[in-house]
């Protein structure tokens, strides 16, 4: 096929790739039908960008092979080494051409069929489009921990995102470009993409069961996520770690106190020696979580004055 990259796509979907093989070749049997009668049933041209994030399986190689299947709208982009999700969707939002910008998962969780769905939502003039996971196919313990880390995270940061963990979004290219004008080297895109909407939506959208491997992110990367989520957008923690110092000084003031008005009251007395060490072991436990949270928010800083390239490109195919 000689056919060369849709020149002014009106859909771009961006795709992040990460040691996918075993399930690539399913995508492609669901997603380019789906896409082919989407374009026909709206009148729009679409291109897909699959950004490559460091596999070290064949991803890249059956990635090079589609290019060449459907030049028409395919382009790939393969970086260097892993820079990690949320770096790749950065990458295919510097190379997707569309008006309106697309994200979905490589591993089929999120139907490809419902892209059209937020298609519709955007072409009515939506900027940002959330989703909703209905009926989650997800352990029983991602179910509490999502939850629970939604709500600390709207309490913190005040950002409105029913389902966060959800990666099928979409965005205007105002929002888009917003957003890569940011240069953050550590950020959550969709909750990044939210402070700028003018008029977003969520909508319900299925979830299936992965096609073929396993989730990418183990509990000490959505540990990091969250971390990354609440220290880039707020600094409320740092704010609520202010007030329970000076609480806790009233505290143990108000206890250096008592026992110096006891002990001339009583005379020596060692009875309350435990309470005193357990009462030393929580006063240390959380000025260690204090300075575990400034080192959280001073990281940032330092990630960010280094000013390196947040990811690096190897090579992008695609016919022009």
């Amino acid at each position: 096929m000689t056919a060369n990259l849709v020149a002014n796509p009106k859909l771009s979907i961006v795709i992040p790739v990460y040691n996918e093989e075993d399930g690539l070749q399913a995508l492609f049997d669901r997603l380019y039908p789906a896409l082919d009668a989407l374009a026909a049933k709206r009148n729009i041209a679409y291109e897909i960008v699959f950004v490559n994030d460091g596999s070290k399986d064949r991803s890249a190689g059956i990635l090079a092979k589609q290019v060449d299947l459907r030049p028409d709208v395919t382009r790939a982009v393969l970086f260097h080494s892993n820079f990690g999700q949320h770096m790749a969707i950065m990458a295919g939002f510097e190379y997707a051409k569309g008006e309106h910008i697309i994200t979905l998962d490589a591993d089929l969780q999120n139907p490809p069929e419902e892209i059209d769905a937020l298609t519709e939502q955007l072409l009515n003039g939506h900027d940002y489009v959330g989703t909703i996971r209905a009926d989650r196919r997800d352990s029983f313990f991602r179910k509490i921990a999502s939850r629970a880390m939604n709500g600390l995270r709207e309490n913190i940061t005040r950002i409105t995102m029913t389902d966060q963990g959800c990666m099928l979004r979409g965005y205007s290219r105002r929002i888009v470009d917003l957003v890569r004008q940011c240069n953050e080297n550590n950020t959550f895109i969709p909750a990044l993409a939210y402070t700028f909407a003018a008029n977003p939506i969520e909508i319900t959208v299925k979830h299936e069961e992965r096609f073929a491997g396993e989730s990418k992110y183990s509990i000490y990367q959505l540990i990091r996520l969250n971390f990354d989520l609440v220290t880039g957008f707020s600094v409320m923690p740092l704010q609520i770690f202010s007030i329970l110092g000076m609480l806790l000084s009233l505290a143990a003031g108000s206890l250096f106190v008592y026992l110096l008005v006891r002990r001339f009251v009583l005379g020596a007395e060692v009875e309350g020696v435990f309470t005193l060490f357990a009462l030393t072991f929580f006063l240390i436990g959380v000025m260690l979580f204090g300075l575990g949270l400034l080192g959280e928010y001073i990281g940032r800083i330092y990630q960010q004055i280094r000013n390196r390239p947040r990811y690096v490109v190897q090579t992008v195919l695609e016919k022009k």
